[in-house]
Formats: structure tokens, C-alpha cells, sequence
């Protein structure tokens, strides 16, 4: 899974294919300073500037992370009149975002929202801004402006609701039901109780806080999942992708799959739902999975909770924190039995369908990898039972293993084909095969099915045994005399 993600992100950007995002646009301004006294005038702290810094905000945030990420981008919001407009025009074009449909307003300014840090602390936001809602003007020409745009056929729309005005239920509804007429997804950010006008979209992805709100129960109800659930049903999504801080990430779509969160360090999780749809719609635009999509936003979205302010995801951090995330996940497929029957418990909940394995693997070679590989090609999940290296030495003889089996281990869970490996020291696997209980157990056809240990338990819950071709010609002992010779 981790290597389809690589090359997907890779690839993006590779197309002519554009994403547009419609939402609520803002100036992300920091203002940023050390403390070191308090104010003889007040009771507050004087924060002695340093340094000023403008970022894009809102839904100016979601289109600079897929710009960020190489997604051609299109935007349509709404600025005012003033220096500010022209700030967060600039920070958009120069990453390549389109913003030649972005409009200009004389009743409301652009939306600001000034941070003053002393030090990593927020001490003060200022927010400018009129939320009120568009004039008749102003909201017939943002209708021209998206129909227009989407007569430009987006790969995908999204729409980023920060409830100032721009994203009222008529203009919500008109956009779904164009994209629904085209075949576009719609992602939306939803904000506000009431998500009705977001009925028929392909997907929200709401935070805790605001799906609780949403479904009119506390965010620590323990039937907060299966009210989300009831909710995306109401609606009529396809999904509904619940974020939930150090929780993680729950999607909601025919089964409920949960994504543990896997950020070590957070300093400010402003703009990380941003980072995650941004990143959604851009995986389910190079045809991953709403699943895997997610998989790879979790990821995006672990890198920026780990810097200050709202800074979006690039593609070049994308890529390095999933080569780090591959080297941790391999690690974390060697486990002992409780750790590998709560993966079975979570792969049966999802309907994987888990294929076991065993052996000792001893000085891996291509018959051992091309084995391993049409053995997981049976299932959804490949097991691999690794004898320790005292029953190797009692299969093999005293002169082997000749890598020891932590060695072994770390070098089968490098393989894409395997998903989870465990040592056992019986004679046999029978115990483990009868604790996690797979659907199929694999084994080379130098064997037949009468001679497959564990064999007779599988078949007896249902399961089956394969018995893969090995490839001829390849062998441990074989590399061993060469080496001898």
C-alpha cells in the first residue's frame, strides 16, 4: 500500500486535469514577537515584533496545498477592494493558482485574520471581515463565475465553507446538482448545524467537533460514529470522512474504517482539515480509493500539525514523510500475537480476506519472493509465520539459520506482499493458525493438501488451501553450496 501512495503522489500533477475550489477565501496574517514584560498601561503582556508573515487562508489554504502538492488549481471566492486583496491575489498566482475567477466586492472587505504570537504562543486574533450575505449582484455574478468554471470540466470540485457568505444552500445546491449532471465529485468543508444544503454531495469531511454538532449530540457521545453514519445516509453521500485530531480519522462510507492518527509533534493544528481534504481530492484524482485517499491525507496532515500557523503540504514533504511512514510500517508489521489478532479483528471487520503463510526463509531469494507474492495475489492480507531460530535449527540442522530471526523478520516485512509477520517457536504453526483463524493458508505445491498442518482447521470454518508453484532451480541450501564451492 505504502508504495501504490509514492507512486501516486509522484504522478500528480502529470495531467491536464484541474481541481477547482469554491469556498470562502482569507489573509492568514501573523504577527510575530517575543515577551518579555508586562505593559505598565494594562495588565498584558508587550510582544515586541520581529516579524510579519502573510499566508493564504480558508479556502485559499486548500487550493495552495494542492497547489503545493502539483494539482493544476482553480479558485472562485471573494475578496474586497484593498491591500489586502492584492496580498493574497499575489500568494495565490505565484504557486499557480488560477484566480482569474475570483471576485471583487465593494461591500465587505477581504477576510483577515491577524495572529499575534509571542514566541510559539498565540496571544491575540483580530479578525476583519462581513459575513453577511451576498447581494443579489454579487450573488448572480458569483453564479456566472461557476458556471463558467465548470463548464471548464474540473477532474473535482471543493468546496470550502467557512460560513462568511460565499456558500449559501441555493449556490451549495446548484453546484452539486451541475457536478452531479457532469459526473464530478464534490468534496465539501462544511460548517454551521445544519448540513442540508450539502445533500447529494459525494463527501463531507467534518472535524469531531463539528460533526457532533451537526448530528446534535456531545463530540464524547460513544454514539457519535453511528449518528455520523445516520447523518451521511440522510444526506445521501457516498462518504463521510469524520477528522478527529489525535483520534485520527474515521470513514463512514458502506463499513466504518478508522485511520489512528500518527503525528509525533503538534504545535498548531490550524489549517489540518485543509491539508486533508486537499489532499482527499487529489489522491481520488490520480483513481485512488476514498480509503487509500485518506491514508495518504492522515499522512499530509501529521506533516503540517508539526509547524506553526497554516502552512500547506508539498508534494516533496508529502513524499519524504511516506518514505519515513514506509520504513515505521514495516517495522510495525513484525508483531506478537495480541498486536496480530487485533489486526485480524480490524481486517475481518473491513472484509479483508487474510491469507497464512509460514516458513523459515532463511538467506531470502527470488523463489521465496515470487512465492510471497502470488500467495498474497490469493486474499487481501498476507500473514507470513516465521519459524524462530532455535526451530530452524531443529527443521535444518545446527548450522542454521544462518540470519538470524530478527534479521528475518525485518528483511520479509521490507516486502510489499506481506503484511504482517510473526516469530512462533513450536513445531508446528497449528496453535497460530487456529488463534487468528484465515481464510486461506498458503503452502508450496511440493506439498498436497492432506500434508498442509493446519489444513484441516481452515477448511473446517470455511477456508481453503492454495498451494502455490515454487520457482525451480531456487533454494537456500542451494546458495549455501555455491558459497561452500
Amino acid at each position: 500500500m505504502q508504495q501504490k501512495l509514492l507512486n501516486t503522489v509522484k504522478q500528480f500533477g502529470s495531467t491536464n486535469q484541474h481541481a477547482l475550489v469554491i469556498g470562502d477565501v482569507m489573509l492568514d496574517r501573523y504577527l510575530m514577537g517575543e515577551v518579555s514584560r508586562i505593559s505598565p498601561e494594562a495588565p498584558v503582556p508587550i510582544v515586541l515584533l520581529k516579524s510579519q508573515q502573510d499566508r493564504a487562508g480558508g479556502a485559499a489554504n486548500v487550493a495552495a496545498n494542492l497547489a503545493l502538492l502539483g494539482i493544476k488549481t482553480h479558485i472562485i471566492g471573494c475578496v474586497g477592494k484593498d491591500n489586502e486583496a492584492d496580498i493574497l491575489r499575489h500568494l495565490m498566482t505565484n504557486i499557480g493558482i488560477e484566480t482569474s475567477a475570483v471576485m471583487q466586492s465593494n461591500q465587505r472587505p477581504t477576510i483577515t485574520k491577524t495572529r499575534i504570537l509571542g514566541g510559539h504562543q498565540q496571544m491575540m486574533r483580530l479578525d476583519q471581515e462581513n459575513s453577511q450575505n451576498f447581494t443579489e449582484a454579487e450573488a448572480a455574478a458569483l453564479q456566472a463565475s461557476i458556471h463558467a468554471a465548470l463548464s471548464g470540466a474540473p477532474k473535482i470540485v471543493i468546496l470550502s465553507d467557512y460560513a462568511k457568505g460565499l456558500l449559501s444552500e441555493p449556490i451549495c445546491q446548484q453546484i452539486i446538482a451541475d457536478c452531479k449532471a457532469k459526473n464530478v465529485p464534490v468534496l465539501v468543508d462544511p460548517k454551521g448545524r445544519d448540513y442540508t444544503k450539502y445533500a447529494g454531495a459525494t463527501a463531507l469531511t467534518p472535524n469531531k467537533k463539528e460533526t457532533a454538532e451537526a448530528c446534535d449530540v456531545s463530540p464524547n457521545n460513544p454514539d457519535l460514529i453511528s449518528k455520523a453514519s445516520a447523518l451521511k445516509n440522510s444526506l445521501n453521500l457516498q462518504f463521510l470522512a469524520v477528522t478527529r485530531g489525535e483520534e485520527g480519522i474515521t470513514l463512514l462510507d458502506s463499513a466504518s474504517h478508522h485511520l489512528p492518527a500518527i503525528a509525533k509533534h503538534v504545535f498548531d493544528v490550524s489549517g489540518a482539515g485543509d491539508t486533508v481534504i486537499a489532499t482527499l481530492a487529489a489522491g481520488m484524482m490520480h483513481n485512488l480509493t476514498p480509503l487509500e485517499a485518506l491514508q495518504l491525507a492522515n499522512i499530509a496532515a501529521a506533516v503540517v500539525v508539526g509547524k506553526v500557523g497554516t502552512v500547506p503540504i508539498s508534494r516533496h514533504d508529502l513524499l519524504n514523510a511516506l518514505a519515513t511512514q514506509e520504513g515505521s510500517e514495516q517495522a510495525h508489521k513484525i508483531c506478537d500475537l495480541p498486536e496480530l489478532i487485533q489486526k485480524v479483528s480490524t481486517w475481518k471487520q473491513q472484509k479483508q480476506k487474510i491469507v497464512f503463510t509460514n516458513g523459515c526463509f532463511d538467506l531470502l531469494h527470488a523463489g521465496h519472493v515470487t512465492y510471497l507474492e502470488a500467495a498474497k495475489k490469493r486474499g487481501d492480507k498476507l500473514i507470513l509465520g516465521l519459524n524462530t531460530d532455535r526451530s530452524v535449527s531443529a527443521l535444518k540442522g545446527p548450522a542454521r539459520p544462518v540470519v538470524n530471526e530478527n534479521d528475518r523478520a525485518r528483511v520479509l516485512a521490507a516486502l510489499e506482499s506481506v503484511d504482517a509477520v510473526i516469530l512462533f517457536d513450536e513445531d508446528t504453526p497449528l496453535n497460530l493458525i487456529s488463534a487468528i483463524q484465515p481464510n486461506i493458508i498458503a503452502k508450496g505445491s511440493d506439498y498436497t493438501a492432506n500434508q498442509v498442518v493446519g489444513g484441516k482447521e481452515v477448511l473446517s470454518w470455511g477456508g481453503e488451501i492454495a498451494l502455490i508453484d515454487l520457482v525451480a532451480g531456487r533454494s537456500t541450501t542451494g546458495i549455501i553450496n555455491k558459497m561452500a564451492n
